[in-house]
Parts: C-alpha cells; sequence; structure tokens
C-alpha cells in the first residue's frame, strides 16, 4: 500500500560466487553486490551473502510500481522478476441525496463517490439490513487513478422514516470504509378517534367526549370536526383535538368526522354515534303470579339521520355489549316453509273432494214440443203423451 514498506529479495542456491545484482523497473542497478549505485535513501541493504541480497524499499509511492529484476553473472546471465502493485485507497467516500426531505411514495436518488483510489473501488448499498443495487460509474484520471459513482434510486414510504442508508466502499486497501445518513420522509397524518367517555354505550342523557388523535410528518397543525350531511349540535363543544357533546339525545345520531392536515395532505377518521334509550328501573312486584314472563326486544328504527356510514373504517356506538339482537332468519324460514306446505297438502285434497262431486245429468225431453205455444200443449203434443212415461228414465253419470 502506498507509504508501506516493501522489501525485496534476491536467494540464489549454490552460487559459485558470481555476483548479484537488483534493477529497478527501468533497469538501473539498485544494488551491486552491497553497494548501491542509485542514489535513492529510501532503498537499504537488509542482508547480503553469497546466497542472498534483500532490500528495502521505504515509503513506497506509485513511482515504484513495476518489474523488479534480481540478475546473477553467470555464462550465460540468469534473471528472475518480481512485481511490485502499489494499492492507493480512495479518499473519504461522499455521500449525497438529491433533495434532504422525501413525501411518502415519492421516488429519490442518493449518490455516492469514492474518489482517487487503485485499483477502482467497488461501492455497495445497504437501507437498514436490506442491500439495494445502485448504478456505478468508473472514471480513470490524468494520473492513472480512479473514481468511482454509484447512483441509487428507490420509493419511500412512511416506514422509511429514520431509516439508516449505507454506502459501503469496498478496496483491498481498506476494510469498512463506508459513508452513512438517514431518511427523512414527509406523510399525511394518520387519524384515530378515540371515545373517552362514555365507558359503555352512549345513552340519552348522558354527556360524551371524542379525542382525535393525529399523527404524521410534519405534525399536523389543523384538525376540524364535522358532522356529516349535518351542522354539529348546538351543545357540541371543540377544544383543540376534543369534541365534546352533552345531554346526549337520538336527534345527536349521525357520522362525526375528524380531519386532520399537514403540509402532505389531509386525512379523516369517522365516528357514527348512536344513541340508546336512557335506562329504566323496573319496580319490583310485591305478590306472587303464575303468569309466565315474557320479554319484548325491540329494534331501534333507522331512520335517514341514524343510518350507519357505508365507510369500513367508521367506529359505531351501535357496536358492543348491549345491542340489539339479530333476528334468527334460520327460524323464521322454517316456519314459513311449514306453513306453506301445510296450504299446498290442503288444496290436494279439497281438489280431489271436488272432483268426485262433479258430474253431466241427460235428460229425454219430450220431442216435438219445441213448437208448443204453452206447457200444457207441450206436454199433449210430446211425442208418446204420458203413455210412454216410463219408459222415459234419467241416467246420472
Amino acid at each position: 500500500m502506498e507509504g508501506d514498506v516493501a522489501v525485496i529479495s534476491c536467494r540464489v542456491k549454490n552460487n559459485d560466487d558470481s555476483v548479484i545484482q537488483l534493477l529497478n523497473p527501468n533497469r538501473q542497478t539498485i544494488y551491486f553486490r552491497d553497494v548501491r549505485p542509485l542514489k535513492d535513501a529510501r532503498f537499504q541493504l537488509v542482508n547480503f551473502s553469497d546466497n542472498e541480497l534483500r532490500v528495502s524499499l521505504s515509503n513506497v509511492s506509485l513511482s515504484d510500481e513495476g518489474r523488479y529484476v534480481c540478475q546473477l553473472y553467470t555464462d550465460p546471465p540468469q534473471e528472475a522478476y518480481a512485481d511490485i502493485t502499489v494499492l492507493i485507497p480512495p479518499g473519504n467516500p461522499i455521500i449525497e441525496s438529491r433533495e434532504g426531505q422525501v413525501i411518502e411514495g415519492n421516488e429519490t436518488e442518493m449518490t455516492c463517490t469514492a474518489m482517487g483510489s487503485k485499483p477502482a473501488a467497488t461501492i455497495r448499498w445497504m437501507k437498514g439490513d436490506k442491500e439495494l443495487q445502485g448504478i456505478s460509474k468508473v472514471e480513470e484520471t490524468y494520473d492513472h487513478m480512479f473514481t468511482v459513482t454509484s447512483q441509487l434510486r428507490f420509493i419511500v414510504t412512511k416506514e422509511d422514516d429514520g431509516m439508516p442508508v449505507v454506502c459501503i466502499v469496498d478496496h483491498p486497501a481498506v476494510k469498512d470504509f463506508q459513508a452513512l445518513t438517514y431518511l427523512v420522509v414527509h406523510y399525511k397524518p394518520e387519524v384515530k378517534i378515540i371515545v373517552e367517555f362514555p365507558d359503555g354505550l352512549p345513552r340519552e342523557g348522558q354527556n360524551m367526549e371524542l379525542s382525535c388523535q393525529a399523527k404524521g410528518k410534519p405534525h399536523p397543525q389543523q384538525i376540524n370536526w364535522v358532522k356529516v350531511d349535518d351542522d354539529l349540535p348546538s351543545h357540541a363543544l371543540i377544544t383543540g383535538p376534543d369534541l365534546y357533546i352533552e345531554n346526549l339525545n337520538k336527534t345527536y345520531n349521525g357520522t362525526y368526522r375528524c380531519f386532520a392536515a399537514n403540509s402532505v395532505g389531509e386525512s379523516y377518521d369517522d365516528y357514527i354515534l348512536y344513541v340508546y334509550d336512557a335506562p329504566t328501573t323496573t319496580p319490583i312486584p310485591t305478590t306472587a303470579t303464575t303468569t309466565n314472563p315474557t320479554t319484548t326486544i325491540s329494534l331501534p328504527e333507522a331512520t335517514a339521520d341514524t343510518t350507519p356510514s357505508a365507510e369500513p373504517a367508521a367506529h359505531d356506538s351501535r357496536a358492543g355489549e348491549g345491542a340489539p339482537r339479530a333476528v334468527d332468519h334460520a327460524v323464521i324460514g322454517g316456519v314459513v316453509a311449514v306453513v306453506v306446505f301445510a296450504m299446498l297438502c290442503l288444496l290436494i285434497i279439497l281438489g280431489r273432494y271436488f272432483a268426485r262431486h262433479k258430474g253431466t245429468y241427460f235428460t229425454h225431453e219430450a220431442k216435438g214440443a219445441d213448437d208448443a205455444a204453452d206447457a200444457d200443449t207441450a206436454i199433449i203434443n210430446a211425442e208418446g203423451g204420458h203413455n210412454n212415461s216410463d219408459e222415459k228414465k234419467e241416467y246420472y253419470i
């Protein structure tokens, strides 16, 4: 690595007193035996013997890179080679963001630069514990150094707010070389309505307080209460994010909406109010009776003012313990089916009965009575007169 000390050793086996010398990449003699002809004090003799010439080079620079030659003066001469590669670490990585603050759902762009290295460095990206893929560009400078720039783009979410983004530089000369920045994400408010009191179902005569909890970045500066499709009750009092309603009654039924806004946008949450009858006290009977007790379940009538909102996120005061029970449709369907079946059976029996008593009658009327003026004449003129009356019979078919 640049600035370190390099040690160059030239070893010979079974030397016959031949001369050993060391040459630099420019073929200049550094040491001839134990003499240094080259006027560069950074080269120092470490060891010299018939079998070894060892030289140190301090404060190595990029100009010292290249092939060094160990030469033995024999007949013919013999040479051995060693290459020195100088590593130059990059400067401190610089990470930059296109914008300091990003709005949720938008794309952000970051750039990380590692300058002046040899060889070229590689850059990786980490967002939290997840590795992201960037696009790198390598440029070589006039002095054979390299500058690497990596560009990263991704869509941010509100969960990315405060998330660390790390640019990691990998290079043979350095380890754990990195730059760090944190994401700042702005997002519109998240709104939720909380019922402070009453604890149970809201009933007539009680007081109610609704609290509007809004969270966003930047923090919501504006919170408003409205009643959907109507005005707020005259007894309603708004104090900051809270809505206070005195002396509840059924005319207050409806959907109450809380709006919260910041520089990013606006959000809201709904609460459906349904006011129940005030609890009544049933007197205890003083005499015992044998009448079977009955229980009457009354369902609240739904009017246009008390129809719940169709939005799924709305809170409904009708939910929970004490709400009217749903009618068992299976039981009603079974009863209707039995009644219809019984009526069909009755119709079939009546049909068969009337069919058996239905018939057609044929009579032999007196012939020749069509032109008679009255009934007596018709009988007299009838074919056969009274003498044939015994032969005329009626048949029931």
